[in-house]
């Protein structure tokens, strides 16, 4: 089997490449400007993912078996300040992987997230109806519409939530923001009225894995942890991973913030169907913790103020 990983080089997408590299799949990765860091892989190649002509060169010259897409612009905030790249990378990128997938019968795997819905009610099945509040959110709606429409054969959507794990860099997940933001002396505000449903990278790779090597799961489905809690609870648990003060945390509630606009309340997802399909089962928190690594660049740091 020979599959596509774009978006290599981040979180999810890393970890992804390496679940293949194990399973010896011949995987052939495609990043930005920083590398994937992982070995083994047949090739990695620097691509700019708005270059449509490239793209379609690359997937049809190599004809793979599976294209998984990790790529996308995945901060809200940095959506709102480029919303025209936002969205050549979010909806425009995903719809001409969905149209090469079906003239090459490849499976298309792609990434979308928990905050198509509004959080009003949790709990949310896949056939739930979505109504996003963010642009982030609208722009990822958008892109499953799109997919579902120009791959009407062997897609497979999954919605996923905050994800832990140790990025490429060391400053991209959540522990490694939250670790950098309090070794600089600030006190992180976390929410304590918006629940989330965090998983790791290497389950959700391992989910991708799974349904890469399968032929009878397509359509939208929602992959999560097994644990909801709070932002401030996920903070307060990454503080007491590496032996931290809980007391670096401000815990806080998202509605007593002047000028806050509206947010979720409440993502949590339902993870049936797909997690009585798979062998691969949700991850609790604690062991999502366990995973957890500090930072090259604080090490020391951890190492002086907590317990490593």
């Amino acid at each position: 089997m020979k599959v596509f990983v774009f978006g290599a080089s981040g979180l999810v997408g890393s970890a992804i490449a390496r679940a293949c590299v194990r399973r010896r799949i011949d995987t052939f990765t495609f990043v930005g400007s920083r590398g994937s860091g992982v070995s083994g892989v047949v090739s990695e190649r620097s691509v700019d993912i708005t270059d449509r002509e490239t793209i379609e060169r690359l997937i049809l010259e190599e004809w793979p078996d599976v294209v998984i897409n990790a790529a996308a612009v995945s901060s809200p905030g940095d959506v709102d300040q480029n919303p025209a790249l936002a969205e050549k990378i979010n909806v425009a990128f995903p719809r001409q992987l969905a149209m090469l997938t079906r003239h090459l019968g490849a499976q298309f795997i792609h990434f979308s997230t928990d905050m198509v819905f509004d959080g009003d009610v949790g709990g949310y099945r896949s056939t739930a109806t979505p109504n996003p509040l963010s642009l982030y959110g609208q722009l990822k709606l958008m892109a499953e519409r799109e997919i579902l429409k120009f791959n009407d054969e062997r897609p497979v959507v999954l919605r996923i939530t905050i994800v832990n794990g140790n990025s490429v860099s060391g400053q991209r997940s959540v522990h490694e923001k939250l670790l950098g933001m309090v070794a600089a002396g600030e006190k992180p505000r976390l929410f304590t009225d918006e629940i989330r449903q965090p998983c790791s990278a290497s389950n959700v790779a391992e989910v991708a894995v799974e349904l890469a090597e399968r032929n009878d799961l397509h359509g939208i489905f929602h992959w999560a942890g097994s644990d909801p809690v709070s932002r401030a609870d996920l903070g307060r648990a990454v503080m007491r991973r590496f032996g931290l003060s809980e007391d670096h945390i401000e815990a806080v509630e998202a509605a007593s913030l002047e000028g806050n606009s509206k947010r979720p309340a409440n993502l949590t997802l339902e993870l049936e169907p797909l997690a009585g399909k798979l062998k691969t089962q949700p991850a609790s928190l604690a062991a999502q913790m366990e995973e957890l690594q500090p930072p090259a660049h604080l090490y020391r740091w951890i190492r002086e103020n907590g317990k490593l």
